[in-house]
């Protein structure tokens, strides 16, 4: 059996038997190895029970669930000669089995005359598995022969055969019909598990064979319920506790009927619902902890310290499963355990009370802070203590500190100064005292000049490709030394990631300021923003942020739209793109089609398209052509990224604007003159044209 606990110093483990500790000393069939409990040639007369495991440390003692040990086994029959049976025909009949001694649950099954001949359950025979007897409702002569009852244990599938019991008829006449008689029936009572399989029993013997009917008192039979065996047999799978009831079987011929009614009852293990925790609490505290578990019946509580049942008395009470200590002390510290029990089992929760006592001790001592001029400062008193200590601050060199608007004690401790001034300079005490002890604590307060940071210039507008350089320079105390961050829209710059476009140039260090500059060479759009210079000190942080303007080419125009198509023109609409600074003073429309070498630039109406539209023609386009069209922007800088291609559009359809040319004629056979030309097409023309062909009839002259 495993068993495995932590805690700090490591646990030692021990095994008890039905309470009593396990010794491997006494017995040398038992072993502890790493904390398992270890039987051999284990016996059910000895070794049969309850197992726990517990855990002990310098801290306390854990306990385990209650583990059950079975052992599984089947016996022999008795070998002593079973007596016939002898019925009329008509008449019902049981058979019994009388089992061997066995543990767990058998399973049993009767051969007929030899093996493996086994007698089928019907509406007339049954085989009950609460006792292994056969019943069999109406004789018939087929029924005669010998019946042995075999029995198989459901751990180790071990099987044994009883001695054959003999069925015989009468002669002296066949039964007549009588009403049903129910010899096979579940218990008043019926205990169940929840989540396990319910099988209910009911059959009865009759003449003629009587009918099982199955009904719930005051509800119905739930719908995951089956009936097997020809009806005898009612199995409820999973049972849940809405299917706890009154249950009837009835049994009915044609000469009467009869019924049965049994209680179920679906009962729930304990279950946790709230567990406990591990606790620290400053001697003199209140402990409280609640466990709650769910079953069915209730579940009651009670408590273990260190493994032994817990003392309620004084300053320790148990209300409902709710456990309270007054004023804990040390010696309450260990291991508790809330125990939930109903009559079907039993759940523990463990967990630790660590009850701290301890004079005050200062980590670190003594504190320096350094605090700007004009600004709050708090001055922290932190001690490790237990209980909490009562605190007291003093300066150094005057007595205890009064409290005003300005000085102010925290519920925290902390000594807060409002609005601080060179006069408050100096040494302040904190005294930390409980009933173990005391402690001081000497914090030690400059009060520095505020530090201003200057980040020069404020805005600047710059061309893309130029290089500026921002300027920070921080005034400060003396005596502090200065820190400085660069950031850009309000993140850390990282100067190795940047591709080389920006730079960290040093500190230089004056008698009263400090100075470091940010240099942006080759200035792209995408540099545009705010840049910060963070500066701190042991006693101030300061900010100041620089807002840097880009201009350059502009940005890409929104979506093209075709408006509108003729077989020359095309009506196009834009939306306007980012002008990066620089105001937008034209736009070029562009197209291409499959008779193009790439985008070429078209003719617009009106020309030029100023920055201040979103909407223009191009002209000259070619009938019964397909074109993409796409609009750039321009200004002072230069000429920005094209748009989008808009979706592809074919022009409208038109006359040919080029006639035939070398036309001639000749030849042909007799009435007749063949004419041909060549043909000449429009740019981009490509839709066929119709071909007069002009026949002629030839002149004869007399």
């Amino acid at each position: 059996m495993s068993c495995e606990a932590r805690g700090n110093p490591p646990p030692i483990l021990s095994w008890f038997i039905n309470g009593t500790e396990v010794d491997p000393e006494d017995d040398a069939r038992h072993s502890l190895v790493d904390g398992n409990l270890i039987i051999s040639n284990a016996s059910e007369t000895a070794d049969y029970g309850k197992y726990q495991c517990r855990a002990t440390n310098g801290l306390g003692t854990a306990v385990s669930r209650d583990a059950l040990l079975q052992f599984a086994y089947l016996g022999a029959f008795s070998a002593k000669t079973r007596g016939g049976v002898s019925v009329r025909e008509g008449q019902g009949v049981v058979l019994m089995c009388t089992p061997p001694p066995h543990s767990p649950e058998i399973i049993y099954s009767w051969v007929f005359n030899k093996f493996p001949s086994f007698v089928a359950e019907d509406s007339r025979r049954f085989i009950s598995q609460q006792t292994g007897n056969l019943y069999i409702s109406k004789a018939q002569p087929s029924d005669v022969g010998s019946y042995i009852c075999l029995v198989k244990n459901s751990v180790t599938n071990a099987r044994v055969l009883s001695p054959p019991t003999p069925l015989t008829l009468k002669t002296d006449g066949v039964m007549g019909e009588y009403e049903p008689k129910i010899e096979v029936h579940f218990p008043p009572s019926v205990l169940a598990a929840k989540g396990l399989t319910v099988r209910l029993e009911c059959f009865a013997l009759g003449n003629p064979v009587p009918t099982i009917t199955w009904r719930k008192i005051n509800g119905n039979i739930p719908k995951k319920a089956r009936l097997r065996k020809s009806q005898a047999v009612l199995e409820i799978p999973s049972a849940q506790l809405d299917d706890s009831g009154t249950y009837e079987c009835k049994a009915e011929n044609p000469r009467g009927g009869t019924a049965f009614k049994g209680h179920l009852q679906v009962y729930t293990l304990p279950q946790w619902t709230r567990l406990i925790n591990d606790t620290q609490l400053d001697s003199g505290e209140t402990l409280r902890w609640e466990c709650k578990a769910a079953g069915r019946p209730r579940p009651t509580y009670h408590w273990l310290l260190n493994g032994s049942p817990l003392m309620i008395q004084g300053r320790v009470e148990v209300v409902n499963g709710e456990l309270s200590i007054r004023d804990v002390m040390q010696s309450d510290s260990g291991m508790y355990t809330c125990v939930a029990e109903n009559k079907y089992g039993t759940v523990y929760s463990n967990a630790e009370l660590r009850v701290l006592a301890s004079p005050p001790v200062f980590i670190p001592n003594p504190v320096r802070v350094i605090a700007t001029l004009g600004k709050d400062v708090s001055l922290a008193c932190k001690p490790r203590a237990s209980p909490k200590p009562r605190v007291t601050w003093r300066r150094a060199d005057s007595r205890r500190l009064q409290q005003s608007n300005r000085i102010m004690l925290l519920r925290d401790n902390t000594l807060r100064i409002v609005n601080s001034s060179r006069a408050d300079e100096g040494h302040y005490v904190c005294l930390a005292v409980n009933t173990f002890g005391s402690a001081e604590m000497t914090a030690m307060l400059w009060v520095k000049e505020p530090m201003r940071v200057d980040l020069s210039p404020g805005r600047l507008e710059v061309t893309v490709g130029e290089s500026v350089v921002l300027s920070c320079k921080a005034t400060h105390d003396t005596s502090l030394d200065v820190g400085f961050q660069w950031s850009f829209n309000q993140r850390p710059i990282n100067f190795q990631k940047d591709g080389g476009h920006l730079e960290y140039i040093q500190t230089v260090r004056a008698q009263q300021s400090s100075t470091v500059d940010l240099m942006i060479r080759s200035i792209l759009l995408k540099h545009a923003g705010k840049y910060g210079c963070r500066a701190h000190t042991s006693a101030d942080v300061v900010f100041a942020e620089a807002e840097l303007l880009v201009r350059g080419p502009p940005g890409p125009p929104g979506v093209v739209i075709v408006e509108e198509i003729t077989d020359s023109t095309a009506t196009l609409s834009w939306s306007r793109g980012l002008d990066n600074h620089s105001p937008i003073s034209t736009y070029n429309l562009q197209a291409r089609s499959p008779f193009s070498l790439g985008w070429q630039t078209l003719r617009t109406d009106p020309e030029p398209v100023t920055g201040t539209m979103e909407s223009a023609m191009a002209v000259d386009l070619n009938p019964w052509v397909e074109y993409e069209f796409r609009v750039v922007a321009s200004n002072a800088i230069g000429t920005g990224d094209p748009s989008a291609p808009s979706r592809g559009v074919r022009t409208k359809e038109a006359v040919p604007a080029v006639a035939p040319a070398n036309v001639s004629g000749g030849n042909g056979r007799r009435h007749e003159l063949v004419i041909s030309w060549e043909v000449r097409r429009s740019p981009g023309f490509t839709r066929d044209g119709l071909l007069v062909l002009l026949l002629m009839r030839s002149l004869y002259l007399q």
